[in-house]
């Protein structure tokens, strides 16, 4: 068995200088531009916005959207959708709550009622080259450590001892946790929701830091405006 472990210590013409016609021919050119523009489709309009990907986390007490870092941790970003798209996520839990730290979830065994199994399952959404390719519950995903601090907000892979050993359980800090920076892949962060990360890391919790009651989740991807 796998035991996923997180320390509790542990984003830049021309212009005709003469007179007379060409001059003229160049505000005619400027007022077609700007005609142009304002006889543009909606659609058009609504086409040229950038967007990006987010996540949104439904809980019980609300939702929590978090933004991704694709470009510090691809594979990790790409397993997170995957599993957001095929709803490997709905309806397992945060399991593990810690106040000042962190909470964490993304355990299919979570699912059932054996406590016992909490933290210790769950695998990446593709082969990455990290276990078995004809086994998918022997998948995870490579260590991707980058430069971003683990601060209040983000979002980071759980892993066990080997770095490489990220499967699809996850962690949102709920405050700065420095001896995490370089050794836990951070890979998005969260940009609304801060009330529910501060409702859910404060649930009483028994002895293993599990909540004493079920905090289920669902997760879906949108877009928003960059």
């Amino acid at each position: 068995m796998k035991h996923f472990i997180i320390p509790s210590l542990l984003v830049f013409g021309l212009i005709n200088m003469s007179c007379g016609k060409p001059k003229k021919e160049a505000q005619v050119n400027a007022t077609t531009e700007q005609s142009a523009q304002e006889t543009k489709q909606p659609e058009q309009v609504d086409q040229d916005k950038q967007q990006k990907d987010v996540a949104i986390i439904t809980t019980d007490f609300g939702d929590m959207v978090v933004e991704f870092f694709e470009g510090v941790a691809p594979k990790h970003v790409e397993s997170f959708k995957l599993h957001a798209q095929n709803g490997y996520y709905n309806g397992t839990l945060f399991h593990r709550v810690i106040p000042g730290f962190m909470i964490q979830g993304g355990d299919p065994n979570t699912k059932t009622d054996n406590k016992a199994s909490y933290g210790t399952g769950g695998h990446a959404a593709k082969y990455f080259g990290v276990g078995n390719e004809s086994e998918p519950t022997t998948w995870n995903v490579p260590a991707e450590f980058n430069d971003i601090n683990h601060s209040r907000g983000i979002l980071s892979m759980a892993r066990a001892n080997d770095p490489n050993s990220g499967g699809s359980q996850f962690f949102i800090c709920a405050a700065d946790a420095p001896h995490l920076n370089g050794k836990y892949t951070v890979f998005g962060q969260l940009i609304k929701g801060d009330q529910v990360l501060e409702q859910i890391v404060n649930l009483p919790r028994d002895a293993r830091d599990n909540p004493t009651r079920r905090v289920e989740m669902s997760v879906r991807l949108d877009k928003i405006d960059n």
